[in-house]
């Protein structure tokens, strides 16, 4: 007969309330307290006790692991890709391993962005105090002076940082797809200047100071019998809380404070303070975004903000997959009508690439973006948007044209 590993995990407790039963009345607390630590707890907590410790590597090497030629993620000894079940029937484990490579990718792209596309990272809040968070953006050296063209890059929530796209790309796939990276150099190449946002990075954690209460008996002027019972019950209740913990986090972790960046608390936050500190600076005439996912939502909410600077400075806009709403978000009409003829929606569909796809709000137009994967957009519709926006950029030129030829015989007439 095969028994079950939870079964195997939960024996000795069964036993220990056998064992208590038979015993007299005062054996009851303890019952009821192993009663309450089954109700509560499920098998994955329970196994906690069993874990190795959250002990990991803080460099690539550590994990034995490197980028090949290809930019894909593999094993140095075995070639292999990402394992993620390094540990059988460990979850648990195994997440907090994946989070903490995850930590060494972002700062491995950091460094890329830095080396590989001579961004410059840039602190902000720009007049920041030494003792204050911080948080930073990357800027290409002509970011601010390109009089012709800058194109901004905002990546969507969740764990991703300065030139992500998808953390789960960059491990399982590959940089070019899980990177803004192919965004950037393309950019460069072609003469645009470049400014990569960071709107995820919003607070630095701290430990939690550790407060020590004063015990009410301490000063209290209630009767000594009336205390000391209060005493009792307050030993209980955390000797029975200690018990459930020792099961419930076994490997308890440090307990946090978050301390926000001034002006830069949410992805909204930041974009605004980078528009206002920084492409509304700038010298280009025709500021392009490219925004997948959430990103989409900070820019709506940018011109909601900023409509009339936003309309005069920006040529166009490629959403990827964007979770913008420009009811929830009212934004207003002219928005609306704005969004239309400058903006463009690449969505994850099964349709062929730029294939029309229907959108149920009267926003920017929406096209396939070739892929069904959410997190892909923006790689599967690269070739795309660059397209998009040089055909924006014509666009705008060949309207410009018949006001300036206007203005030049003016010019000419008034020289005579």
């Amino acid at each position: 007969m095969s028994i079950s590993l939870s079964s195997l995990i939960l024996l000795p407790i069964w036993i220990s309330m056998a064992q208590i039963q038979q015993g007299g009345p005062d054996e009851k607390e303890k019952t009821t307290a192993l009663k309450d630590l089954l109700s509560r707890i499920d098998l994955d907590e329970l196994m906690k006790k069993d874990e190795p410790p959250l002990d990991f590597p803080d460099t690539l090497e550590g994990f034995e692991y490197a980028f090949n030629e290809k930019g894909q993620l593999r094993h140095i000894k075995t070639g292999e890709p990402f394992v993620f079940n390094y540990r059988e029937d460990l979850h648990r484990w195994n997440q907090k391993r994946y989070e903490a490579l995850g930590e060494i990718i972002t700062k491995y792209v950091y460094e890329l962005l830095e080396k590989d596309c001579n961004l410059k990272k840039i602190s902000i809040p720009v007049d920041a105090t030494e003792s204050e968070p911080k948080s930073f953006i990357f800027m290409s050296e002509d970011a601010l002076t390109n009089p012709q063209k800058l194109m901004v890059l905002i990546h969507g929530s969740g764990v991703v940082r300065a030139g992500q796209w998808a953390r789960r790309l960059i491990i399982n796939e590959d940089l070019d797809s899980g990177t803004q990276i192919p965004f950037i150099k393309r950019a460069m190449d072609e003469g645009y200047g470049v400014i990569v946002l960071n709107p995820n990075e919003n607070y630095i954690e701290v430990e939690k100071p550790k407060i020590h209460v004063q015990s009410s008996s301490d000063s209290s002027d209630e009767p000594a019998e009336k205390r000391e019972r209060k005493d009792k019950i307050s030993k209980e209740t955390k000797k029975r809380r200690d018990f459930y913990e020792k099961y419930r986090n076994p490997q308890r972790e440090k307990e946090m404070m978050q301390l926000y960046i001034r002006e830069n608390g949410s992805p909204e936050e930041h974009a605004i303070y980078v528009w206002d500190h920084f492409i509304a600076q700038s010298a280009a005439e025709n500021v392009f975004f490219v925004a997948h996912s959430y990103g989409g939502l900070a820019f709506v909410e940018l011109m909601i903000q900023r409509e009339a600077d936003v309309k005069s400075k920006v040529t166009a806009v490629a959403l990827t997959d964007s979770v913008h709403n420009v009811w929830h978000q009212e934004a207003g009409k002219t928005i609306r009508e704005w969004m239309r003829e400058n903006c463009c929606n690449w969505v994850s569909s099964s349709e062929p690439l730029d294939t029309s796809v229907e959108s149920m709000l009267p926003d920017c137009p929406r096209v396939s973006a070739g892929t069904d994967r959410h997190e892909l957009t923006s790689w599967k519709s690269f070739p795309s948007i660059f397209k998009f926006f040089t055909e924006a950029s014509e666009a705008k030129t060949s309207s410009l044209k018949p006001a300036l030829t206007r203005r030049s015989h003016r010019i000419k007439h008034e020289e005579l």
